[in-house]
Parts: structure tokens; C-alpha cells; sequence
């Protein structure tokens, strides 16, 4: 097929598309081949084109950006740069190069520049500067292509130390600010921490010959991040860097790669080699810039003592001249500790010395090394670079063998945002900053750093974290007593959480259910405390909320006041607040709203005539004012019924009881449409809907253990706008009684249960009754 015509780029994109979308059974290309393939396609349309145009002497064409580097994405938009040596007529030719690639509905980022301004772009700009090093002849006077390539070049290594500032200060912001490829549940795979960029990056500092051009494990993990991006474009159909959960499993089947958890846990490898890369090049390149004038003459950097066979030596932490690991047992956990305490990298040269020297420490371990772990533990955030330094060099495994189920392992929830090995050191971060609230903070850092240790396998968690808690303590040279500990810590570290937001904590049977788990532990119990503020914190944004912390305080403090012979407190008759919305319902028949700001979170009661529909109506009324229900206690007094809900809004402040009221009002003497105002607010704010079939489907949990008769049903679902209104409705649509609800949002997801009971006098629900019940939530929360 020609591909260039009278000047037309139609033909350009029709043989794209056949590129894209093969037909009559013909084999689709991988995504290295259609990277090939496309650069081929529009080179020769290039070429050729320029051809037609008599673009020949003193005039090229170069290719920068991904056609430059020949690593063309389906939808990658076409970087060039038309060179000319001070020809009149340049503009003509540019306008017949760019203009039928617009006119086509090509991306198009170009210029036309003369050799010195090309130079001189490349010296003030660092993004141009970092294309035009990529530059690839296409067409035209290759002469004048090499001239401008190796002047800019030139330019670049005579400049780099006016310029290096400014290239770690950028790739620090970037990072920053999009976040790690490697950790990420939905990476940014080219501008993240360990993307396309970096390696780039890498690239821009070898230029400079300040590194060596990577090869090995980063040319891997280049060619990996191509051909993930390579199919998000193809299947997107159109440009797409970041990787979005619906569309992994069918990027991971295209390459052969399983599922999107085996993609996830490749690309996390594949970018913590390239992040590694990136960190350890910009140390070295800084300590490798060219020195003029006085700088030339100073003496090699002072190495100053941090500690025991430790030293800081040009901005690095790095090993004692006589410092040995050999004879030194804890000299890998020292250093990095130093570097966690002083918040200066380790220098890559002791990284691999301490790889290449360092032995396993012998069972149980050293003192010292203890010591050495914890107070790196403790240092806060200033531990997560060192950990990671220590895992790529193979050092973190060496000290711990059972990482290696863990190591990249993608969550299988969307509430986490980290790695399961990332979050694992991030609540160790988070636990250190908790330790005064503890008696034991060494037993709550390593319960911190191993609670989720267990994932990875085919059974509970828990329980194999629990056995993974108890070795790896002994090994550490724990006690028995303290072994112990760690094992309950591990293996129930779900268990104030999960009771705190999905049980009735004014059932003294949840309260006595806990303390039996713990066998009386208070030492326990209040290391669980922190640790479930620890891992909320690590698992992502909105998962510790100040109502969460409000719950397992509550349940925590029960929990010790049972241990220490107290009474528990009981539900107290109804305040005069609910007892005057009561007699003012009765006298009016019209319902009552009060809103009080006792948070955050804070406090509406509305009291209505109890009849049927009452509950569901004021939780959907609830969601059109932007409030967030948290929890919700129902009582009934004669003819009136009283709700209760926590809640907190979902953004702005809270809403006019007034406002609340009148919508109530209008709600149940049906001139206001309920399932159309929340529809219309979930198509106005609610996210943008993800495709059909990419989000799990709601399940309901049946349980029957909570001594005041009410049954438990516990949904777990996706959140929605007005999602408890929906299932109350479904609720009071099947005859339930609905005695309290507690809603726990953990990020896009929902953990919400309902205490309820049958019409019958027992409050039972037979197993029938229970099928009719879960069918009609699960319709509702769809």
C-alpha cells in the first residue's frame, strides 16, 4: 500500500489502522513488532514525503521523542524538528509536512530551527534538551542532521554541571508528585517513580558521560514498561499512560503474563530496578561533574564518623576504611540505620560490598543486630528508601527469606494503594511514630513490619502470618513470652477493625468476644490498637478516618474495662433531645430534624411517624445533602421512630436542618422522587463509572453470634451515592426490622452491616428467608 498519495497522510493512517486491527485472519503483531512496524510505517511516509518535496540540500528532517528512540506507542504523538542551515524557503517545506498530518488527525509536536537555535533550545530547555540527544535522522542532508546532533551533545557535557541542579531537582518533583511505578495499584508508566522517563534520564546522564548507559536489568524492565504502554494504547485506542485496573488482565493476556496480579508484580520489579537505577545515577553523576577553577583544587570530600565502622563520605553513608562484615555481625543493620536516622542514601559501592561479604546471621540472632533492626524500624519514613536500597542489593532477603512471597505482590483490594511489601514498610513508618503510646514499641514495630507477611499464599493470612510471626521472632532472639505476643498481634491484627465498624459495640457479647480472643492480653490489646492506626494509615487515603479512630477507641476502652472488672456501659434511656423531637412528632405529625456539630464527626437525629419506608427515605435524604453516613442507631417510641447518624460530609460543611427537613417532608408525601434526585446526583458527582465487569461483585456474610438476637448481615460492595438508602429500602421491602447499621468506606469500597431480625417475635431468619433477604441487597447494591 502506497502511504503517501498527492500529499494526503489518509493513507498513513489507513496503514496504521491494518497495523492495529489485522484483518482476514492475519497474525497480530506483538507489541514489540508493532513498535517496529509503526516506526518503519511513518519513517517511510516521512522520508518519502520529503522526498516529494524536494527536501534535500541544507534542510533535514529528525525525528525526536519516541520516534526517536524508535520506541513508538500506537498513539504516541510524532515528535520532529525540521533543521535547516538558513534556507528562505523552510516554511514552505514545513507547511507540507506538518499540514497533511494535522489535516490526518496526527499528533504533532514540532519546530523548525537552524543548527545554533537548535543549540541554543537544547541549552535553556531540559526537556528539549533531552529529545533533541534522542535525535534520529529521517530525511534530507544528513550532514546537517550529524552537525546539530553532535553540537548538542557537545553542548550538553560542556554544561551539565551549570544544569544537574536542575535535572535531580526535577526527577525529585516528578516522583513526588505522580508516585512510584512500583508500588502503585495504578501506575503513571512513564512519568512514575521508575517509568519511561528515568530511563530516560539514565540516558540524558550517560550522555554526559557521567554513568554508564544502563543495560541488563533496567534494558529488562525498558522493554517490559514499552510493551505494557504499547498495549494500553492499542487497547484503549488512544494515548494512555497510566495503568488502570480494568485494563490489566487483558494487557497481562496479551503478554502471556497470566492475570493482572502477575503484571502488577512484574512491573513492580521491572520499575524498582529502574527507580534503583535512576537514584544510584544521580549520586554518582553528581559526585562525577567536571570541577573548574577553585573547586578543582580542593581536596577529596572529609570522611566523618556516624558510628561503629560507619562514615559519611560525600553526602553518602558509607563503610570505615577497617570495617568488616565478616567480623561484624551487625554492620549491615548499622548502616542502615545511620542512613534512616540521618536521612543520607547509602552509597551504592557499600551496598554491594556488604551484598558481596556480608553472612547470614546465625540463629538467634546478636543482640546488637536487634538493636540495629529496631532502631532502623523506628526512624519513621526515613526507613522506606533504606529498605528498598537493602532489597534490591538482596540484603533485605538475606535478612529476612519470607519477603520474597511478598516482594511486589500487588493487593488484592482496591482500598490499598502500596504493594504489599511497600506496605508493610509504610505501617512500620507509621507504627514508629506511635511507639510512646505502647509499653512494648519494639514488639509493635516488628509486629508492624510482618502483620500482612503471610499474603501471597493460598490460605488465611492470619494464620500463616501468625507461624511466620513466631519464627521470624525466635530467629530475632525474642523471648517465649514475647514470641508470643507477636503471634497474636499478627494473627488477629484485624480483629478491632473488623469488629469496631461492622458490630454493635453496645452488645456486651462483641465486647467479651474480643477479650476472649486476646485471652485477657491488655499488653496485646493495646499494641493491636496501634497497629490497626498504623495499617489503616498505610493502606491508603480515607481508610483512617476520625470516625474509625472514634470506633476502636470505644471498643479498645470497653475491651480494658472488661479486663479490669468494670462494668461495661449500657445504652442509656433516650436523651431529652430525642424525647422532645418525640412529643413534637406526636403533637404534629410532621417530621423533626436536628444537626449537631459534636465531631467531626458529627450528630443528625431526625424523628418521623414510624410506618414503613421511614428509614430509607432519611438515608437517601441524607445523600442528597452530600453526607456520609457513618453509622446509624434506630429506635422506636410509640408511634414515632428516631434515627440517629453519624456523619460527616462528603465535601463543603453541613447542611441547614431546615433544608434536611423539608426535603424529608417532601420525600414521604411523595411530591420528591428519591431514585431520580440520587441518580441525577450520582451522574453530577459521583467518579466516573469504571466499564461493566471491572469491579467485583457484592457479596453478603450472614452472622448469628451477637446475644441481643439481631442477626448480622454484612455487605461488601463498591461505594455509591445513597448506597444505604438502597438497602435499607430492600431491607423494609422484604419485612426486616432494622435495628443499627455501621458503614465502614474503605476508599472506593464499602464494608457495611446491619443488625436486623424477622417479623417474628424470635427475630429469627430461617435459611429461606435469608436467600429472599441477600437476593434483594445485592439487587440494591449493584
Amino acid at each position: 500500500m502506497t502511504v503517501v498519495g498527492s500529499g494526503s497522510a489518509d493513507d498513513l493512517v489507513r496503514a496504521k489502522c491494518v497495523l492495529l486491527n489485522p484483518a482476514n485472519g492475519k497474525r497480530r503483531l506483538g507489541p514489540e513488532g508493532l513498535r517496529t512496524a509503526l516506526v518503519d510505517l511513518h519513517d517511510f511516509w516521512l522520508s518519502s514525503r520529503a522526498a516529494a518535496i524536494g527536501l534535500t540540500d541544507r534542510v533535514s528532517l529528525i525525528a525526536v521523542g519516541a520516534l526517536g528512540r524508535r520506541e513508538l506507542a500506537p498513539y504516541s504523538d510524532l515528535d520532529l524538528v525540521l533543521l535547516h542551515d538558513s534556507r528562505r524557503d523552510v516554511d514552505g517545506f514545513a507547511e507540507q509536512i506538518w499540514y497533511p498530518l494535522w489535516d490526518a488527525g496526527i499528533g504533532l509536536d514540532h519546530a523548525v530551527r537552524t543548527p545554533g537555535q537548535a543549540v541554543g533550545v537544547a541549552a535553556t530547555d531540559l526537556r528539549a534538551a533531552f529529545g533533541l540527544l534522542e535525535a534520529r535522522h529521517i530525511a534530507g542532508d544528513p550532514a546537517l542532521s550529524d552537525k546539530v546532533r553532535a553540537a548538542v551533545r557537545q553542548a550538553w557535557r560542556a554544561g551539565i554541571r551549570s544544569r544537574f541542579d536542575e535535572i535531580a531537582d526535577g526527577a525529585t518533583q516528578r516522583w513526588a508528585k505522580v508516585g512510584d511505578v512500583a508500588h502503585r495499584v495504578e501506575p503513571d508508566l512513564k512519568n512514575g517513580h521508575g517509568g519511561l522517563r528515568d530511563i530516560q534520564l539514565i540516558d540524558a546522564l550517560a550522555a554526559a558521560q557521567l554513568v554508564d548507559r544502563p543495560a541488563g536489568e533496567v534494558a529488562q524492565a525498558r522493554a517490559l514498561l514499552l510493551d505494557v504502554r504499547t498495549e494500553l494504547h492499542r487497547l484503549a485506542g488512544r494515548a494512555r499512560d497510566v495503568l488502570r485496573a480494568q485494563d490489566a488482565d487483558e494487557v497481562a493476556a496479551v503478554l502471556e503474563l497470566g492475570d493482572r496480579f502477575e503484571l502488577a508484580r512484574a512491573l513492580s520489579g521491572a520499575a524498582r530496578a529502574v527507580a534503583f537505577a535512576a537514584e544510584v545515577g544521580l549520586r554518582s553523576a553528581r559526585g562525577a561533574l567536571p570541577r573548574r577553577g577553585l573547586a578543582a583544587l580542593r581536596r577529596a570530600p572529609v570522611r566523618r564518623p556516624l558510628d561503629s565502622g560507619v562514615v559519611e563520605h560525600a553526602g553518602e553513608v558509607a563503610l570505615a576504611r577497617d570495617a568488616a562484615a565478616s567480623r561484624d555481625p551487625a554492620l549491615v543493620l548499622r548502616v542502615a540505620a545511620t542512613a534512616a536516622r540521618t536521612g543520607l542514601p547509602v552509597a551504592a559501592g557499600t551496598l554491594h560490598r556488604l551484598a558481596e561479604t556480608a553472612p547470614e546471621l546465625r540463629e538467634p540472632w546478636p543482640r546488637a543486630a536487634l538493636g540495629e533492626l529496631l532502631s532502623l524500624l523506628g526512624a519513621g519514613h526515613g526507613m522506606v528508601d533504606v529498605v528498598e536500597s537493602l532489597d534490591r542489593t538482596g540484603l533485605w532477603g538475606r535478612l529476612f527469606p519470607e519477603w520474597g512471597a511478598v516482594r511486589d505482590l500487588p493487593p488484592r483490594d482496591r482500598a490499598h494503594v502500596w504493594t504489599v511489601d511497600r506496605h508493610l514498610v509504610e505501617a512500620c513508618a507509621q507504627a514508629s511514630r506511635l511507639t510512646t503510646r505502647v509499653a512494648r514499641p519494639d514488639l509493635l514495630l516488628i509486629g508492624s513490619l510482618l502483620h500482612d507477611a503471610g499474603k501471597g499464599r493460598d490460605e488465611d493470612h492470619s494464620v500463616v502470618g501468625e507461624s511466620l510471626a513466631v519464627h521470624i521472632g525466635r530467629r530475632l532472639g525474642f523471648s517465649e513470652p514475647d514470641v508470643a505476643v507477636l503471634g497474636a498481634m499478627v494473627r488477629h491484627h484485624l480483629l478491632l477493625p473488623h469488629t469496631a465498624t461492622r458490630r454493635d459495640l453496645d452488645d456486651p457479647a462483641t465486647v467479651a468476644r474480643v477479650v476472649d480472643t486476646l485471652a485477657g492480653s491488655g499488653l496485646v490489646l493495646d499494641l493491636l490498637e496501634a497497629l490497626a492506626e498504623a495499617d489503616s494509615l498505610a493502606t491508603g487515603p480515607g481508610v483512617w478516618s476520625p470516625w474509625k479512630r472514634t470506633l476502636i477507641r470505644d471498643l479498645a476502652q470497653r475491651c480494658r474495662s472488661l479486663m479490669a472488672g468494670e462494668p461495661l456501659p449500657v445504652p442509656g434511656p433516650p436523651s431529652r433531645l430525642s424525647q422532645e423531637l418525640t412529643a413534637t412528632v406526636l403533637a404534629d405529625e410532621r417530621p423533626q430534624v436536628r444537626v449537631m456539630e459534636d465531631g467531626p464527626p458529627a450528630t443528625v437525629v431526625v424523628a418521623v411517624p414510624d410506618r414503613p419506608g421511614s428509614l430509607s427515605a432519611t438515608a437517601g435524604v441524607l445523600a442528597l445533602h452530600s453526607l456520609e453516613v457513618h453509622a446509624a442507631e434506630l429506635r422506636t417510641a410509640g408511634k414515632v421512630a428516631v434515627h440517629e447518624f453519624t456523619v460527616s460530609p462528603r465535601f463543603g460543611g453541613l447542611p441547614d436542618p431546615a433544608l434536611v427537613r423539608a426535603d424529608v417532608v417532601r420525600v414521604l408525601d411523595g411530591s420528591l422522587s428519591l431514585a431520580e434526585a440520587l441518580a441525577r446526583k450520582e451522574r453530577d458527582y459521583a467518579p466516573t463509572a469504571p466499564p461493566t465487569g471491572s469491579t467485583p461483585p457484592p457479596r453478603v456474610l450472614w452472622f448469628d453470634d451477637e446475644a441481643s438476637g439481631a442477626v448480622v448481615l454484612e455487605l461488601r460492595g463498591t461505594d455509591r451515592i445513597g448506597l444505604l438508602h438502597r438497602v435499607a429500602a430492600a431491607l423494609e421491602g422484604c419485612g426486616v426490622d432494622l435495628r443499627w447499621a455501621r458503614v465502614a468506606t474503605l476508599g472506593s469500597s464499602v464494608v457495611d452491616s446491619f443488625g436486623v431480625a424477622g417479623p417474628g417475635a424470635d427475630g429469627a431468619l430461617p435459611r429461606g428467608e435469608r436467600r429472599r433477604v441477600e437476593q434483594a441487597v445485592l439487587a440494591a447494591a449493584r
